[in-house]
């Protein structure tokens, strides 16, 4: 079976275009590295012809509100055309746990509106909505300090390995479309600087850790379980501890 991965030189894109090759499918990267860019349409019919799946984990080139939003609604409309042009018959899009429930943080309106564009063009999709990966946890500790320490929040956290992401993406890739949105998570659920505690413990550290209840996640406010799964979600099956040990 032939499929697209757009973002597929990223972290998540990388893995999973190596588990697609290695259980026989044809895989086309899609990056403008390869000559295929979202944004500007480049290579993208080329790209489609024959494929059956599209695995979105492309990603703007920052996070600022008008910058995210620019590049996921025009992305997301140039892949729904080329899509419906070549017959794709299933798009999935990695997205985020909680995007609905913070729409106030302009990065999450935009990872919508990629949802929505792709919800709305008739194609058969499956939305994954991820939690926060291990592999960011040296940005919240480099985000959350000062000169004096390190301040995580003690919100829900429930953090999920980046291997095991490539694995659940490649999983439902290759079933049925859902149409419909799920979500996964790693295995365990516990307040987010006890995480923090676990790996400067193992990695070590320069400030003391300050362990607050401002409900703060990098630069935002936000609810206290934003960050974990509401319902019924797919497991990781990478223990945060196991990872860190590595």
């Amino acid at each position: 079976m032939k499929i697209v991965i757009v973002g597929g030189t990223g972290l998540i894109g990388s893995k999973v275009s190596e588990k697609l090759r290695i259980l026989g499918h044809q895989v086309v990267v899609a990056a403008p590295s390869t000559g295929i860019n979202a944004l500007t349409g480049e290579g993208l019919a080329e790209a489609m012809e024959g494929a059956e799946v599209v695995v979105d984990l492309s990603n703007s080139t920052s996070p600022e509100e008008e910058t995210a939003i620019n590049f996921f609604r025009t992305a997301g409309k140039n892949l729904a055309a080329a899509e419906m042009t070549a017959g794709v018959k299933h798009h999935i899009v990695l997205s985020i746990v909680g995007t609905d429930r913070a729409l106030y943080i302009g990065y999450l309106r935009a990872k919508k509106e990629q949802e929505d564009i792709i919800k709305a063009s008739g194609i058969p999709y499956t939305i994954i909505r991820a939690t926060q990966f291990h592999e960011h946890m040296t940005t919240l500790i480099a985000v959350q300090s000062d000169e004096q320490a390190i301040h995580i929040s003690n919100v829900d956290y429930q953090p999920i390995a980046a291997e095991d992401v490539a694995a659940l993406v490649t999983r439902l890739a290759l079933e049925e479309p859902k149409n419909t949105t799920v979500e996964i998570a790693g295995p365990d659920r516990a307040p987010m600087n006890e995480f923090v505690s676990h790996y400067l413990s193992v990695k070590g550290g320069e400030k003391p850790l300050k362990v607050n209840n401002d409900n703060k996640y990098m630069f935002f406010e936000i609810p206290k379980s934003l960050l974990v799964p509401q319902g019924d979600f797919y497991p990781g099956a990478i223990r945060f501890c196991d990872w860190v040990n590595q």
